[in-house]
């Protein structure tokens, strides 16, 4: 053993809180990411009406993030293995600040979807290099915590950004609300508050680059790699928690990218001849980004609790079953009920919460620990695809009914073919606690935290 390495070895390992500051700065890097990405949630009214934009056009802005989001899983952990962890977060978060940038400089629809292109690009690596920074700084039962924070400080930022046209009126309505909104601040805004993420890294980059000459720093785990022929190999429990994952979530965020123009034009629709006014348009605007932040909101509060249920009484894939029972109901309840939108927006919060506390640690359960890279990098790039495919097909139904405040009906197709997510995420979901109840069970239904791969 050379001198050099011996030095190494005997170093300490980082104290508790130089590595809770560490999370705290990559969560900050996070924060920026998400603010991004889900800044142009309240914005499809505006852009149909001051840029001329069809609802297909707007659904593109978040489907080209899709497409990049693949090509990014495709490459997998490459450029982290081969530049490391803290050049790469600070690449990943240049690429998201830059693409926000270019969406923010004109209204022209295709450097929209270009600099939108960008920020997937950037964005989910960024995230694979946040995951990675912290399986290199917590280890054992920190690790789970420290992911739960992390992920907490990240949907902070997706609540602010729904909340955006009630806490930064300057942007929305820089002259005041009985005049019309602007559409390019608050894509402005969007940058400065996105710039955490550079900031975030480049803390992280010091951070790093101290802790390598005074602790010894433990070797992360190696970024979930994508492997199609080992896809292959996987049972048929895996397939149908991929098949959950892909109509629950297809059937969730792409609703949050046409949710507030959906409950806008619903309040406007309610209130009638008033709804004409542009002050009037700012207190449903405002109503709708508060009802679609409750998704997140919710989320962050009752996901850790779902998973210490799930531990505590197993039935893993049967709270799959009641979370997609759960989901079938809210899209035509929208559409066609006069019931307070809180109720069914409280019941898609608690599945959002329930499905992924169960689901993806579930993956766990079925899947060997090895190919555990392979399981995941798969279900997060089918995921991905189907982000894509309904992004598209939302926005196309909303303008072949030509969905708006006159016309509120006309958003019945696109809930239609949400709830037909919904149906059959429930048949996936009973499949699966079938096979998981049988002779084929992998222990997802008992109570236990080890894996039964």
């Amino acid at each position: 053993m050379s001198v050099s390495q011996t030095l190494v070895d005997t170093r300490p390992q980082p104290s508790k809180s130089y590595r809770w500051l560490v999370l705290i700065f990559v969560s900050l890097a996070m924060f920026g990411n998400y603010y991004i990405y889900d800044s142009i949630n309240p914005l499809e009214r505006i852009f149909l009406q001051q840029l001329n934009y069809s609802a297909s056009m707007f659904g593109w802005l978040n489907a080209s993030y899709s497409v990049a989001a693949v090509a990014t899983l495709l490459i997998g952990g490459i450029l982290i293995d081969r530049f490391g962890i803290k050049q790469s977060l600070m690449l990943f978060s240049v690429l998201i600040v830059l693409g926000a940038l270019l969406t923010s400089l004109s209204g022209n629809f295709y450097l929209m979807v270009a600099g939108r292109a960008v920020v997937g690009l950037g964005a989910e690596s960024q995230i694979v290099a946040v995951t990675t920074a912290l399986a290199r700084w917590f280890k054992g039962k920190e690790l789970s915590f420290a992911f739960g924070i992390n992920l907490t400080i990240a949907r902070i930022a997706s609540i602010a950004a729904d909340n955006s046209p009630t806490w930064a009126k300057f942007a929305f309505f820089p002259n005041g609300v009985n005049v019309q909104p602007s559409w390019h601040r608050p894509l402005v805004l969007a940058v400065v508050v996105g710039s955490t993420a550079v900031i975030g890294a480049l803390v992280y980059w010091a951070q790093e680059t101290y802790a390598e000459t005074r602790y010894h720093l433990g070797k992360s785990s190696e970024p979930d790699k994508l492997s199609f022929r080992e896809g292959l190999k996987f049972n048929p429990s895996y397939w149908y928690v991929v098949a959950l994952c892909f109509t629950f979530y297809s059937g969730i965020f792409p609703f949050r990218t046409f949710a507030i123009d959906l409950f806008t034009s619903k309040y406007l629709s309610q209130m009638g001849a008033v709804a004409s006014s542009t002050a009037a348009f700012a207190v449903a605007q405002q109503k709708a980004g508060w009802l679609n932040s409750l998704l997140p909101f919710s989320a962050m509060i009752a996901t850790p609790l779902f998973g210490l249920l799930a531990d505590r009484i197993g039935k893993r894939a049967g709270l799959m079953v009641i979370g997609s029972f759960l989901m079938m109901p809210v899209y035509l309840m929208i559409a066609y009920s006069s019931i307070s939108l809180l109720v069914p927006v409280s019941l898609m919060g608690i599945a959002f919460s329930l499905i992924p506390a169960v689901m993806w640690p579930s993956v766990a359960y079925i899947v060997d620990e090895r190919r555990l890279g392979t399981a995941y990098a798969l279900m997060s790039l089918l995921q991905q695809i189907g982000f894509f495919i309904f992004n598209l097909a939302i926005g196309k139904a909303n303008d072949i009914s030509h969905a708006g405040p006159t016309n509120f009906g006309g958003y019945a197709l696109g809930m239609w073919i949400f709830s037909i997510l919904g149906f059959l995420a429930l048949l996936f979901a009973l499949l699966l606690r079938q096979r998981e109840t049988g002779p084929n069970a992998h222990g997802l239904e008992t109570i236990t935290t080890h894996s039964h791969a």
